[in-house]
Formats: structure tokens, C-alpha cells, sequence
């Protein structure tokens, strides 16, 4: 049971103050849903942009996610090292491979998303999918600001209040 008297964000919800932001959120959650990349595909690269972010609330959240659509533990763990990792497809690691460059410095007087690695992703996504996976790692990077600034609590699942 959650106590009501302790707040569980250090700021309130932003949409009490800035209404559109649902609109957004809806928006963007409408738009990585038309099912041209699979929804654990997109919550792998959510995951992993929590971590490398190093926010407790989206990999929480997102590990909460992955379980409830029937993830294995492996998968879920193995996130973080998804490089050597098994348990992942070519598809998904394109994808993670694409999060993390988006995500991270690229050494100086480089790309952060090289040619070669946009070609090796577009071999497993058409264009849809990846006009798709890449507003999922702008979804997650909209989330990532309100996530470190407000600073939540970490919730095992959206119906879990996430604001003042």
C-alpha cells in the first residue's frame, strides 16, 4: 500500500501545469504502436536507454513491461550486455546498437549514427518500422528528461501513480 503522504516525484505532475503533455505522450505512444516493430522490441531499447541514463524509474518501468508481455529473466538481464548476450535477434540488437548511439558521445569527428550502422538497422526494418524505432528512441528520450529531472519513484507499472 503506498503511503499518500509522501510524495513520490521531487516535482509535480508537469501536466497539471502544461496540460498538451498528455496530448504528447498519447501521441507518441499512438504512433510507436502501430505494430510495425514488435512492443518488446521497443521496451528492449527503453530499458536499455534507462540504463544508460542510469535512471531507476524507466528501467523499472520497462523491466516491469518486458515481464508482463512473458520476457524471460535472461532477456531482461541481459540487456545491459546485449552485445554478447544470446538471447537477442539480429533485429533487436540492430535496434539496441541504435539506442545506444543515439544515446551516447560518439568519439570526436565521429557520427553517433554511422552510415554502416543505419545501413545494418535499415536491414532489418523497412521504412516504416524504422521511421517507428526511431520515434521510439524519441518517445524514450522525451520520457528521459521528465524521468531525471522529476525524478520519480520507480513503479512496477503504469497504473501505479507516477506524480504528486
Amino acid at each position: 500500500m503506498t503511503n499518500t503522504n509522501t510524495p513520490i516525484s521531487r516535482m509535480p505532475n508537469p501536466a497539471e501545469f502544461v496540460p498538451e503533455v498528455s496530448d504528447v505522450s498519447a501521441a507518441l505512444f499512438r504512433a510507436t504502436g502501430n505494430q510495425s516493430v514488435p512492443r518488446t522490441t521497443i521496451n528492449l531499447i527503453h530499458l536499455r536507454a534507462g540504463q544508460i541514463v542510469r535512471n531507476t524509474y524507466l528501467t523499472i518501468l520497462n523491466t516491469s513491461f518486458l515481464r508482463k508481455a512473458g520476457e524471460s529473466e535472461e532477456r531482461i538481464t541481459a540487456v545491459s550486455s546485449w552485445q554478447d548476450a544470446p538471447y537477442f535477434t539480429d533485429a533487436e540488437r540492430a535496434a539496441l546498437a541504435l539506442v545506444e548511439a543515439t544515446l551516447q558521445p560518439a568519439p570526436h569527428g565521429e557520427e553517433r549514427v554511422s552510415g554502416e550502422l543505419y545501413a545494418e538497422v535499415a536491414k532489418h526494418y523497412d521504412d516504416k518500422a524504422l521511421a517507428t524505432l526511431t520515434i521510439a528512441i524519441g518517445q524514450i528520450n522525451f520520457f528521459i528528461a521528465l524521468a531525471v529531472i522529476g525524478k520519480p519513484q520507480p513503479v512496477a507499472s503504469l497504473a501505479d501513480q507516477q506524480w504528486d
